[in-house]
């Protein structure tokens, strides 16, 4: 089983087993990440790799997963951004049971349509 040295963010340099070790890939634009436990710590590190260091690992015998960016990311975006006052406003309507059963009624109605 090979060895693999890792930097830990507490700790420092740590050697590891491909055991210790997991990649992820994103399949929309390759960019990779490999994670581990510390074996000291037992803090968990996730740190960016490029894709040779990808292929080094998994040729190692280290797992890989691929994962998708959620499918909200491409839909199309309109108005204005969220602003912090319209997030503390969301949250005042939250507690307000009669705001909320209007905001709650006007969807309903918008879904009528």
């Amino acid at each position: 089983m090979a060895t693999i040295r890792a930097s830990c963010a507490e700790c420092g340099d740590v050697e590891l087993t491909t055991r210790d070790v997991r990649v992820r890939v994103c399949t929309h634009d390759n960019r990779g990440t490999y994670s581990f436990r510390c074996p000291r710590c037992r803090m968990v590190g996730v740190k960016p790799a490029e894709p040779r260091t990808i292929e080094l690992l998994v040729a190692s015998g280290v797992e890989m997963s691929t994962w998708d960016l959620p499918a909200e990311l491409r839909e199309p975006r309109q108005g204005a951004p969220i602003t912090h006052d319209d997030l503390l406003d969301f949250h005042q309507t939250l507690y307000d049971d009669e705001a909320f059963l209007q905001a709650l009624t006007g969807i309903l109605t918008l879904g009528e349509s």
